[in-house]
């Protein structure tokens, strides 16, 4: 049986930032894959004007399945939009089309039409300024999805020895975060980490390397007893379940290229302790992955640049990455009848 070509859904974010940009973009970007971008036609097509860029945008037909040759095509699932975009202008009356667009590409994916959804940024503080309560692509995906706990993981680029970081926590104050890791959550964690390695990318028995919380990993208790009486005994167990953990390892040491050299993924305790080290390594290529829903989402690593919309200013680099690694983890599902 011939595989077909994985159909990607990707969601064009905040209409007055760069995602309009980066799809317009994308009608000129041969992919292996065909792309179904969920935007509002118009508003595309407006855009693609003031890049001085062609586009010829194609009504997204379920029944149609075709690579995207980068001919200047898009294929578009049209969504209705409320109030005339303004490239760099937010408007709390668009909010509601984001979060429509959303929903489109991850009930498609539920379904089974999309193989991967991949989005490009949205405005938090403008959906917020709505009345709508939102803290993010993640938190989204996770309630429409009924997923209990999900992980964030940055990937720098597509290639199959990209480094990986997750974070046993993410947008935290460093004050909250050691109260945040208990034995539990970061167990979930761990584990869903694995789950993903194994059965998303196809890394057998995949090899985690675990920070320490504090400086030194603790130093025996001196600086710290987290990891003596949460993060430890929590690898102990899992190890003891068959999981290949190493840790917890001091951070600033933990990147050395000894370590990384035949690591999976590493899992950060925070935001800033994992990622800037993955975004010096990959900027403008990184790539977040949500791990522990049952679809494959993967999105870009920046955000919605208003003041360079519609400027042509734009590196589209991450969305092209993004895709490429949707593209990827979708063909590692395996095909019933192969």
């Amino acid at each position: 049986m011939t595989r077909p070509l994985p159909r990607i859904a990707v969601t064009a974010g905040e209409p007055a930032g760069i995602g309009p940009d980066l799809c317009v973009m994308l009608a000129h970007q041969p992919l292996d894959a065909e792309l179904v971008v969920v935007a509002n036609t118009e508003m595309l097509q407006a855009r693609a004007k003031s890049l001085n860029l062609t586009l010829n945008t194609v009504a997204y037909d379920a029944n149609i399945n075709q690579a995207h040759t980068g001919n200047g095509s898009l294929t578009v699932l049209d969504q209705a939009i409320n109030a005339p975009v303004v490239a760099g202008q937010l408007n709390t009356s668009n909010s509601d089309y984001v979060l429509e667009t959303l929903k489109k590409a991850a009930l498609g994916c539920i379904k089974g039409e999309f193989n991967a959804m991949v989005t490009a940024p949205v405005h938090k503080g403008i959906i917020n300024d709505a009345g709508i309560a939102f803290s993010g692509h993640t938190e989204f995906l996770a309630e429409l999805t009924n997923t209990a706990q999900v992980v964030m993981m940055l990937v720098a680029g597509n290639q199959s020895d990209s480094m990986r970081v997750a974070l046993a926590t993410t947008h935290l104050a460093l004050k909250d975060v050691p109260r945040a890791i208990t034995r539990k959550s970061l167990e979930t964690t761990i584990s869903i980490l694995h789950h993903d390695l194994v059965n998303k990318f196809g890394i057998q028995n995949p090899r985690i390397l675990v920070a320490g919380l504090n400086p030194h990993a603790g130093e025996d208790g001196y600086l710290g007893r987290e990891e003596i009486e949460v993060i430890n005994p929590v690898l102990t167990n899992l190890r003891e379940k068959g999981m290949n953990l190493i840790g917890a390892l001091p951070a600033d040491t933990l990147f050395a290229k000894h370590h990384l050299k035949n690591a999976d993924a590493v899992l950060a305790m925070y935001h800033d302790q994992g990622l800037p080290v993955l975004k010096h390594a990959s900027f403008g290529e990184g790539v977040n992955v949500t791990l522990g829903l049952p679809i494959i989402r993967t999105s870009v690593d920046h955000g919605t640049a208003l003041n360079l919309a519609g400027t042509g200013n734009i590196e589209i680099g991450s969305l092209l990455a993004a895709i490429q690694l949707a593209i990827q983890l979708s063909n590692n599902k395996p095909l019933l009848g192969l």
